[in-house]
This record gives structure tokens, C-alpha cells and sequence, in this order.
């Protein structure tokens, strides 16, 4: 039994893989002509959504969405979320409607074909740099003044030990978050470690349930606010955790 379950983890990674590359190569000189110009942006993100969609499609997982307010559209959020696999950037694409960039590490960019599109549309940080880290709170900037929101993992990486239900967050987006008054969507994912996670023999199809919190405002918020904001939305996030948990 357990040498099927291995065969099966081992074409199914590698399905992920494919499912990957063949939307993009489906849609290249769409995805090509959208990336050429800023303005192109939201038609490249309405494309990169039909590309999570097919990914989670064809993975057999299909998700569950528990929304406590809706988006406005052309405006600005801080969109946060627990991290734990690589399927959180497409079920982030797949349930988040208002075009967002994300802020992710730089050696995403070395992935073939799709590095190609993410280090052109994503804000690139490399975490063992100060001046990169400065760097993508001016890219921020620039896209926020576009009408874009951002999306920040704040726990800054997916942790080694998978045991860890949250890890504690860094300041980054909520220091964005206060500079640029925009209100914080914490996002929680439930089940993207038990059906995908950095473990290869690991996972199986099925639901990925996902909560979508209230917004939280930064109006009128300063800098000595940024503590109290990124210990309120962690605590909410791991309550969630949790209340997933025992519905299990």
C-alpha cells in the first residue's frame, strides 16, 4: 500500500509541475502583450486567475470560501495570509477578485517559464539584503498609487518545521499597511499543508477551506500602532487555525 501511495505522490508532484506550464504556454502571447505596459496589469492578473483556477482544477482541490466583508473595487488593500505551500499563491489568486501584486522571495524567479512572468510582476525581495528590503517598500508604493492592492506572507517564508500551526510575523506589510493607510485583509488557509505542502510525499485532493476576516483599518494609525496591528491580525489568524482545526 505504501509503495502505491509513493507512485502516486511522485506523478501527482510532477502533474502539478506540468499544470503549471501548459496554461502559460496556452495563453503566452496574451500573458507576453499584458506584461509589456503598467496598464496592461490587470488583464495579466485576470489571466494569471484562470491559470490558478486550472492548476487547483486539476489537482482535485477545490476550495470553500467564508467571506466577512466584501472588496471595494479600485481600491487599495493589505492582504495577508498564513503560509505553508506553494498552492497558497493560487488559491490567493483564485479567491481574491481586485487585482494584487504579490511581495515574494527572489528565488521564485529562477522557476522555469513561470520565473519569467514573476520576476516581472511580482515585487522581488531578497531577505538577506537591507537595501532590497528598501527597495520593495518603494515598489509597494508605486503600485498602491496604481489603484493595486499587495499581498505580503507575513511569517516571511514557509517554516522548516511543519509541526508550527504559525509562525510570528514580520512588520513589513503592516508597516505598508500604515504608511499608505490602506485597511488589512487577514486571509486564512486551512488546509493548503495537509493537501500540498513542501513535503514531496505528501498531500492528496480535496477541500481547501478559506476565511476571509473583516478588514482592519489604518486610518489614523502611526508607526507605534504597527506592533499592536501585526499582534491583532496574528492572534485572529491562529484563532482561525485553530477553530479549523477542531471542525476536523
Amino acid at each position: 500500500m505504501r509503495g502505491i501511495k509513493i507512485i502516486f505522490w511522485i506523478v501527482w508532484r510532477i502533474w502539478f509541475y506540468v499544470l503549471m506550464t501548459i496554461p502559460i504556454l496556452i495563453m503566452l502571447p496574451f500573458l507576453v502583450a499584458s506584461i509589456a505596459t503598467e496598464s496592461g496589469y490587470p488583464y495579466f492578473f485576470k489571466m494569471a486567475r484562470i491559470w490558478a483556477r486550472c492548476i487547483l482544477f486539476g489537482m482535485g482541490f477545490y476550495y470553500k470560501v467564508d467571506q466577512a466583508q466584501e472588496f471595494e473595487s479600485h481600491k487599495s488593500y493589505m492582504i495577508v495570509a498564513n503560509h505553508t505551500s506553494m498552492v497558497d499563491i493560487m488559491l490567493m489568486l483564485a479567491v481574491v477578485k481586485n487585482p494584487f501584486v504579490f511581495v515574494g522571495k527572489k528565488e521564485l524567479s529562477r522557476i522555469p517559464l513561470f520565473g519569467f512572468f514573476y520576476k516581472r510582476t511580482c515585487i522581488l525581495v531578497d531577505r538577506n539584503c537591507s537595501k532590497s528590503k528598501m527597495e520593495v517598500f518603494n515598489s509597494a508604493q508605486q503600485r498602491i498609487n496604481r489603484g493595486l492592492s499587495v499581498c505580503i506572507f507575513p511569517e516571511g517564508g514557509v517554516p522548516d518545521d511543519e509541526s508550527i500551526l504559525l509562525d510570528s510575523f514580520k512588520d513589513g506589510a503592516f508597516r505598508l499597511a500604515i504608511d499608505h493607510q490602506i485597511p488589512i485583509v487577514p486571509i486564512t488557509f486551512a488546509d493548503n499543508k495537509k493537501r500540498f505542502s513542501y513535503t514531496f510525499f505528501s498531500g492528496s485532493p480535496g477541500i481547501m477551506r478559506v476565511k476571509i476576516h473583516s478588514h482592519i483599518t489604518t486610518l489614523g494609525k502611526a508607526a507605534e500602532n504597527r506592533k499592536g496591528i501585526r499582534e491583532e491580525v496574528h492572534a485572529l489568524i491562529y484563532a482561525q487555525l485553530l477553530a479549523f482545526e477542531n471542525k476536523k
